[in-house]
């Protein structure tokens, strides 16, 4: 499990914009860099804590709850 600082989950974004949950994520943990993927795309499972994965649908609505990893 990681120790990051900063916040590290956003679950209240599911259902809205990807573009605008990545922003959201990005102003609330300045350590994170917030990356929009379409679900199905490939990812590695290295784990960080300066990255947040944001999976869309393909009407770019966020589908799973964001969190740092």
């Amino acid at each position: 499990m990681l120790h990051c600082p900063g916040k590290q989950a956003w679950p209240q974004v599911v259902g809205h914009s990807g573009e605008d949950a990545a922003a959201k994520m990005e102003r609330e943990n300045h350590n994170v860099r917030a990356i929009v993927i379409l679900e199905g795309s490939p990812a590695t499972k290295d784990l960080r804590c300066d990255r947040v994965r944001v999976w869309i649908n393909r009407n770019g609505v966020v589908i799973k709850p964001p969190h740092v990893g």
